[in-house]
């Protein structure tokens, strides 16, 4: 039985007799094949990735698993269509506390037709993207209480420039996210989850020393997803995250062609910092209630390893 994702935060959806994705209770996310060119070249890229020998082991773990492709029952009534089978990223996850980040200044590929050249373009400057490197698309958060959770519509999303995009970062990992993006949040678990040699930066930092030097691919409007369990987390005190780093949304890779892919390493690196700057100051701006020990805050450096505060 297959039924709409309960966590998805960006991208089509399956509601209301649209076409999106599905998920079953096995683990594994059915993701439609767009009948456009689009589908054809995301299909190529995962069974591209997946075969490619050049990829480092430690590196692979960034991407969904891909169990190929199957015919299923498509969202909107239309029938059987070919759909990804991909990883369900949160799946065996309670309270799953998830950001999407577009990445790069650039969403659109050189080889887009001029329309929709002129329509990334558009977006890309009236978000963040062309002025950081990337963008928020979407996010859910778990308060502390039971079925708190904040989860902004995608209009109070598109909104999210400037600084509002380091508020959203610190809401990410706050004990009391607000609809409110003007407000204070306390970065409760920004140690837990951004920090650490397992954290968010450090895998982060182990995809950018990855894309200083891959060549193969070039991946146009792809986003990084953030993931950690809120569950396992107490109201005043840190604990194991699981956080977790993904990369998604290949249907615009491009051949990279012995060049080194600087868009998205651009917006990476940009990402990178505005995370580093929340672990090195938290409390900026923010109240000192629930922030955690600053002498127990690890959080790693450029080359990954895990620094004392």
């Amino acid at each position: 039985m297959l039924k709409v994702p309960e966590h998805q935060v960006a991208g089509h959806q399956a509601l209301d007799g649209h076409l999106g994705p599905l998920i079953d209770d096995s683990g594994r996310f059915y993701k439609p094949l767009q009948s456009d060119e689009r589908g054809s070249k995301e299909m190529s890229f995962y069974t591209s990735f997946s075969s490619n020998t050049r990829i480092p082991e430690h590196i692979r773990r960034f991407f969904p698993v891909f169990h190929g492709t199957q015919l299923v029952e498509a969202s909107d009534g239309s029938g059987r269509k070919p759909h990804l089978v991909l990883e369900d990223i949160t799946s065996g996850h309670s309270k799953p506390c998830v950001m999407d980040i577009k990445i790069g200044s650039r969403t659109w590929y050189p080889q887009a037709s001029e329309d929709y050249i002129q329509r990334c373009f558009k977006k890309d400057r009236e978000t963040s993207s062309l002025s950081l490197g990337f963008r928020v698309s979407g996010l859910q958060v778990y308060g502390n209480k039971e079925s708190e959770v904040w989860k902004p519509e995608r209009k109070v999303v598109k909104r999210v420039i400037g600084d509002k995009v380091r508020l959203v970062l610190k809401q990410f990992v706050s004990s009391n996210p607000s609809m409110d993006l003007d407000s204070n949040p306390d970065c409760c678990y920004a140690s837990s989850v951004y920090g650490g040699s397992t954290g968010i930066l450090a895998q982060l930092l182990e995809l950018k020393a990855w894309f200083e030097d891959q060549t193969t691919y070039h991946f146009n409007s792809c986003s990084v997803l953030m993931l950690y369990e809120k569950k396992l987390l107490g109201p005043k005190e840190g604990g194991s995250t699981a956080a977790e780093v993904k990369l998604v949304d290949f249907a615009h890779v491009t051949e990279g062609n012995g060049v080194i892919d600087h868009n998205f390493l651009g917006g990476l690196c940009s990402l990178i910092k505005f995370i580093s700057e929340i672990l090195t100051n938290p409390d900026e701006h923010s109240p000192r209630t629930c922030l955690q020990d600053s002498d127990k805050n690890d959080f790693p450096s450029e080359n990954g390893a895990a620094e004392s505060n």
